[in-house]
């Protein structure tokens, strides 16, 4: 990922040398477990978790790594090679029994784990700032939509209550896939376990409190990495959904809400005048980036045999790639809807803009209720509509002309009273215990 949609945070977790320090835990860890198993001397192990501490890997190991791997074109006996140089000879206890994916691919899910619990905490902050909005506008009025045309009365609390019941159902997937990926496979080569016993395995999984694989090839099944990205691909759907929302209400003919415009801000280097919903864009494509990630995610799961890397360059670009646009458009989305600007009188007005058409069902209903068949006072009210909708004259006035009308102007006067719509909110809100 570019530094521009760079979190801190991901950055750092996915640099080359936070990758070779989840490898050193795996390979730590592993010898931890021979220790317990009487093949390796404590002291050796003791010299190595002293030098890790005292000498964290870095910046610069991760040069030499490179360097080194110019010339092995290998990134493990690579790093290997390194360790030795930088630990000393206690590093042959080091990748003991093993092979590159027991390393590589553990290792993986630990930035991953990481990478996902800063996500997690990200999306609920996000479901925090919606649950407030929700109850700050939860009277407040405006026009439901369909098909992108007025519908009926609703409230503007209802469309955040919304959202952030979406964001309950990505938090379910999210914390699934992190479990998912929360498991050990330390079983050697075509994972036969014939050069690491498996209570290695089992040893650092139970440290950890994670799974082990169960049983293996040589990878790690890319059904969990595919899972993974599936969360995340619909929780960037779940973004998208709520920017291009914000998006269609900034447009200048709705105009009922629009993202914070800061002091200084330009919309536009040839029009003053502008005000764009630059943020939502964003959003907007990071979500393509990262349902189109998936993608990529689903061929991996197809390898040859027990093992091959068709997945592994693909797999350093796609889990960067989507985790930081994840945080980035999560971060970001939270910031707007937080100090979103809204203009209730404006939802006010567009909702009286077509005359009444708003009550439409409700005129029906009432109409049925004098014992009418449904077809006839369906007819009778479309007639009507549609005569406001090319005259705008409201359809309550036309109504009320109509010799076929047998409704009192009691019974119109209910028609028409938007409390009546939106009498049932609470009981919604009550439903998230709000």
């Amino acid at each position: 990922m570019i530094d521009r949609y760079l979190t801190k945070e991901m950055k750092t977790l996915w640099s080359e040398a936070n990758k070779y320090r989840a490898w050193l835990k795996v390979e730590l860890e592993a010898v931890r477990a021979w220790v317990s198993l009487n093949e390796v001397p404590q002291e050796a192990y003791d010299d190595l978790l002293q030098k890790s501490q005292s000498d964290p890997l870095d910046e610069a190991f991760a040069d030499r790594v490179a360097e080194i791997e110019n010339v092995t074109r290998h990134d493990i006996v690579a790093f290997t090679t390194a360790l030795t140089e930088r630990y000393g000879e206690n590093a042959r206890f080091i990748h003991l029994g093993l092979t590159s994916t027991d390393v590589v691919d553990t290792a993986q899910n630990l930035i991953l784990d990481d990478a996902l619990g800063i996500i997690i905490q990200d999306v609920q902050n996000l479901r925090e700032v919606c649950r407030e909005q929700a109850v700050v506008y939860k009277h407040t009025p405006c026009i439901g939509r369909t098909h992108g045309i007025h519908a009926e009365p609703m409230t503007f609390g209802l469309k955040f209550l919304n959202w952030m019941s979406a964001l309950d159902r990505d938090l379910v997937r999210l914390e699934a896939a992190r479990k998912l990926v929360r498991v050990v496979m330390l079983s050697g080569s075509v994972g036969t376990f014939a050069h690491v016993s498996p209570k290695v395995e089992e040893f650092v999984a139970e440290a950890w409190g994670w799974d082990i694989a169960k049983v293996t090839n040589q990878t790690l099944s890319r059904d969990r990495i595919a899972e993974v990205m599936s969360a995340l691909a619909i929780f960037g759907g779940t973004l998208e959904k709520i920017a291009v929302e914000i998006r269609h209400l900034q447009r200048s003919e709705v105009r009922e809400a629009m993202e914070p415009f800061a002091k200084g801000q330009k919309g536009s280097s040839s029009m003053p005048h502008k005000k764009n919903p630059i943020g939502c864009e964003n959003i907007t494509g990071m979500a393509r980036l990262m349902r189109g990630n998936l993608q990529v995610a689903l061929e991996n799961m197809t390898l040859w045999h027990e093992r091959d890397i068709s997945h592994s360059s693909a797999e350093r670009v796609i889990l960067p790639d989507t985790t930081a646009a994840a945080t980035f458009a999560t971060r970001r989305l939270t910031r707007i809807l937080k100090d979103l600007v809204v203009f209730p009188e404006r939802m006010l007005y567009n909702m009286n803009a077509l005359g009444g058409l708003i009550f439409s069902q409700r005129v029906l209903h009432k109409l049925i209720d004098t014992g009418m068949l449904r077809e006839t006072a369906y007819a009778i009210v479309q007639r009507n509509s549609l005569e406001s909708w090319e005259t705008g004259v409201p359809l309550r006035e036309l109504l009320e002309k109509d010799p076929e009308m047998p409704l009192s102007q009691e019974q119109l006067d209910a028609a028409f009273n938007l409390d009546w719509y939106l009498r049932e909110v609470d009981a919604i809100y009550a439903r998230f215990g709000l």
